[in-house]
């Protein structure tokens, strides 16, 4: 691991043990096992942490569904997979999700997000444009702002399930059943 890495897997440790606010560049520094002089050499400040924070869990979140969805399955399918991957992802880590939307909210990096994202909003895409040309979805369909509107809707749906409370796995079910259902009229799916 290098430096870079190892500085934003102390930031995620320690803003998730002390909250953002409290956290110290020392703090971090301290758990990176490195001097505080190469915390600069990387970042200008705590907050600028944020897009790199966001980039690991974007790699984390996609390689979660790449490994979800079944690469022979029905589009359908894939979407429902692509749909609970993301809900897990979620759940899983809700705590470092809402230190990122706090800590981006909180910044000039907001502007960042869409670079971030850009890979798996790609990876979408392609889904999308597969089932385009095979039929399985209604040709209007612009497979790029689609791609971020089927993101954004899915993980919105999961954070209102999990971001303050991590204990709902029925209100879960039920909002992933709704999220499909809508997802399958909107996109216009052909089984």
């Amino acid at each position: 691991m290098n430096k870079k890495e190892a500085i934003v897997r102390a930031a995620i440790q320690v803003f998730r043990e002390q909250g953002i606010d409290k956290t110290k560049i020392s703090d971090i520094v301290k758990a990176a096992g490195i001097a505080q002089g190469t915390f600069y050499l990387y970042f200008p400040s705590k907050l600028s942490l944020m897009p790199a924070i966001a980039e690991v869990m974007v790699e984390k979140t996609m390689t979660i569904v790449q490994e979800t969805v079944q690469v022979n399955a029905s589009f359908p399918v894939q979407l429902t997979q692509i749909v609970d991957a993301i809900f897990m992802v979620t759940r899983d880590y809700h705590e470092i999700q809402a230190l990122i939307y706090s800590g981006l909210a909180s910044t000039e990096h907001l502007k960042e997000w869409e670079t971030v994202y850009a890979p798996f909003y790609n990876w979408v895409s392609e889904r999308l444009q597969e089932a385009k040309a095979d039929g399985i979805i209604r040709q209007s369909i612009n497979v790029d702002p689609t791609a971020k509107l089927v993101i954004g809707l899915v993980e919105s749906a999961a954070e209102q399930i999990y971001l303050y409370d991590s204990e709902q796995e029925d209100q879960a079910r039920i909002q992933k059943s709704e999220v499909n259902i809508f997802l399958k009229h909107a996109l216009g799916i052909r089984e």
